[in-house]
């Protein structure tokens, strides 16, 4: 069986947010993930999120490729607008998606071997164009819908359940997300929920090309002794570089820290992210500095997560090709074929 409904009733009590929803409004059918899955908990995070910003669910499109990550986005957003892609192409169908119909906010899910390995162009093409979207990167390191063979992003040194050692240099898509121009770069851990919905609620409302890598331990494949991305490994060698709280706009501020710097950066929608540093001598908005933070803890085998990088004044696609303000899906004949004369005035321009 790979569909399991849910019951229909909710109880009358349940907390409704601003638009009218409940919690349970958010989510989708009964998960068929492996019982332990990090994929599971990233869903829960999601519906968290979209449920705490108030987002009507119609609002959201949500794509994915193919692997276990991409059966993911089944279980949250039942009302939402969705698309299944083939492997590897979910940011090219989001692209085009997101330039007919602006007006809806764009998730896409996909997987380390999704977007590692057969879409890695595809990834690396919707990073650097800025398309407005949430990325995000259900990461553990092995195929499991193939029954765990070494996916792009397992450490070298790592070893598979079956005990072979990967020998392979690894992907690291953070690093090229940092590089090609994302505007909002983070990673983060499944079994860190406190961490994770503030990070996803600050992608969502980012306004521009926004990655979050998400470390998410396969329970059946990779959750061993030599794993480096087990829970386990993941916990003991957990980096954070700030905790970080999401305040709505108009929403209250108010929050609850540990001792540290306080950095808050404004977003475009009015939105703040507010961030306690852990380390002092980190800028989440010096986008190079970020490369050899991570680096050079990486080096020492530690997985650092948080907000890597964000620029409060992201330009996205439709900044840079001018589109106009209503989506292209709404356009008549009458914009779309202006006539003979201005096409003449085009090709006039273009000798």
């Amino acid at each position: 069986m790979t569909y399991l409904a849910k019951p229909r009733l909710h109880h009358p009590t349940l907390t409704k947010n601003k638009v009218g929803y409940t919690r349970r409004d958010y989510e989708g059918p009964v998960s068929t993930l492996c019982a332990g899955c990090g994929h599971d908990s990233i869903s829960a995070a999601i519906i968290q999120a979209c449920w705490e910003l108030d987002i009507e669910p119609h609002r959201v499109a949500k794509l994915s490729g193919i692997g276990c990550s991409s059966k993911a986005p089944t279980y949250f957003l039942g009302a939402s607008h969705g698309f299944n892609t083939v492997h590897g192409r979910m940011p090219s169908v989001l692209t085009g998606a997101n330039l007919a119909n602006r007006e809806l906010m764009y998730l896409g899910v996909s997987g380390d071997g999704d977007s590692a390995s057969i879409g890695l162009g595809q990834f690396a093409n919707a990073m650097r164009r800025g398309v407005n979207m949430a990325y995000i990167v259900m990461n553990n390191g092995v195929y499991g819908l193939t029954k765990g063979q070494f996916s792009a992003t397992a450490d070298r040194g790592s070893k598979s359940k079956k005990g072979a050692i990967n020998t392979d240099n690894p992907i690291d898509l953070v690093g090229i997300a940092l590089q090609l121009g994302a505007t909002y770069v983070a990673r983060s851990f499944s079994g860190d929920k406190a961490q994770l919905v503030p990070l996803i609620k600050g992608a969502l409302a980012h306004g521009g090309a926004a990655f979050i890598d998400v470390i998410s331990p396969c329970v059946t494949f990779n959750n061993h002794g030599g794993s480096t991305k087990s829970y386990e490994y993941v916990r003991q060698h957990d980096e954070a570089v700030s905790v970080i709280d999401f305040v709505a706009p108009g929403g209250e501020l108010s929050t609850e820290y540990a001792p540290g710097e306080v950095v808050e950066v404004a977003q475009q929608d009015g939105s703040v992210l507010r961030m306690r540093k852990l380390h002092e001598d980190y800028d989440p908005t010096d986008r190079y500095a970020a490369m050899s933070y991570m680096n050079s803890h990486a080096a020492r085998g530690e997985v650092v997560t948080g907000l890597l990088y964000l620029d409060p004044l992201p330009t996205d696609l439709h900044t840079a090709l001018n589109t106009c303000a209503q989506p292209l899906n709404t356009l008549g004949t009458a914009q779309l074929c202006p006539g003979s004369k201005a096409l003449e005035k085009i090709n006039a321009a273009l000798r």
